[in-house]
């Protein structure tokens, strides 16, 4: 290395975890796209604290333990899975590799994981449906003209999916001053062609998907039968209220950081989240997790499964359905060695006990 320079990433099959994996990713894409996918809001302290968050716990080993036959595997919304992570929706996974979302889907499939696929998709959902295994959720901003939605669930509930995952922090849409400056120093760069919130004069204040409490009825109805879940829930308060009004689950969310910026960390927030829900409804977790011991950790505080969003996204672009399948595996074999350590042979013996602050 010379010149001060960043030594270049490994190749995908020489990685050792996931940020390596990343880093590579990032490697082959234009800033532009890396500051799209990257960004918080504002100084992105909410999206530096998601991360270090995990590292404020300690894990606490047990010893001559019988962890024979141990298992990662675990149940989400009734559906067995593999382990209890699974992939986050993100927008335009066809930025990060010509595949796009049949990969990541094809990934989430083989790995026997949840594929939650965003509403702000490259390809259709009738497209991702095709590849994607079971659990597959659809995650859905509500439009300000309520027969767009029913339609677009109506779509999901015919092409398979099993639930809709409703995002409820994006009232209106944060500033993202990374991605806004990448703007500034290519404005024109074909990435910034159509996306208004980034033109400058444009009124943020008048963006945004303003649901409330009221259409969580008709929206229930309009699932089906299926299973609605709230993601974007960060205080106790509002899992509550969730609960009362009929959610299968409730899944904590600052948005990757990407919204409210000085909002809490995702851990830091989920052992309230838990209490206020009570056991009457599933809790998920995103944000932060980089690690197998950040995914036993937020198994132990409460969540029934955490999702991972930028390590997909930028594994899709280190090496596309195998750069997804690395980011899963990694994932699985550090949970597994870290399950293995706390004396836990299943993901039901993850308890509080598991965890302590530094």
């Amino acid at each position: 290395m010379t010149g001060g320079r960043k030594p270049e990433p490994p190749p995908l099959p020489d990685c050792l975890h996931v940020r390596e994996v990343m880093a590579l990713g990032a490697a082959r894409l234009d800033p532009e796209i890396v500051a799209y996918f990257a960004a918080g809001a504002g100084d992105e302290e909410t999206l530096s604290d998601n991360e270090a968050a995990f590292t404020r716990r300690a894990l606490r080993p047990r010893v001559l333990t019988d962890v024979a036959g141990l298992s990662t595997a675990s149940t989400v919304l009734g559906h067995p899975v593999v382990m209890p992570v699974g992939v986050a929706p993100t927008a335009e996974h066809g930025l990060a590799h010509p595949e796009a979302e049949r990969a990541s889907a094809l990934a989430a499939a083989a790995a026997g994981v949840p594929f939650c696929l965003s509403t702000a998709a490259t390809l259709s959902l009738e497209e991702v449906a095709e590849v994607a295994g079971s659990p597959r959720w659809l995650q859905l901003y509500a439009s300000a003209r309520r027969a767009d939605t029913e339609q677009l669930v109506a779509r999901a509930v015919g092409a398979g999916f099993e639930a809709i995952v409703l995002t409820v922090d994006v009232g209106i849409v944060g500033l993202r001053d990374r991605e806004r400056a990448a703007r500034r120093a290519n404005p024109d760069h074909p990435y910034y062609r159509g996306r208004r919130y980034l033109t400058p004069g444009h009124d943020v204040t008048a963006s945004g998907f303003p649901a409330t409490w009221q259409d969580l009825a008709w929206l229930r109805e309009a699932c089906d039968g299926r299973p609605l879940v709230l993601k974007g829930v960060m205080t106790g308060e509002d899992a509550a209220r969730a609960i009362d009004h009929g959610v299968a689950a409730v899944w904590v969310s600052n948005h990757g950081g990407r919204q409210l910026d000085r909002a809490p960390a995702t851990l830091d927030v989920l052992e309230e989240v838990v209490s206020a829900v009570g056991g009457r409804a599933e809790v998920y977790l995103d944000g932060g997790v980089r690690r197998g011991v950040d995914v036993a950790c937020a198994l132990a505080l409460g969540a029934r499964c955490v999702f991972v969003g930028r390590p997909v996204v930028f594994g899709l672009a280190a090496g596309g359905r195998e750069g997804v399948a690395a980011v899963l595996g990694m994932l699985r074999r550090e949970l597994h060695v870290t399950m293995a350590l706390l004396g836990a042979a299943s993901v039901e013996e993850l308890t509080p006990a598991s965890v302590r602050r530094r």
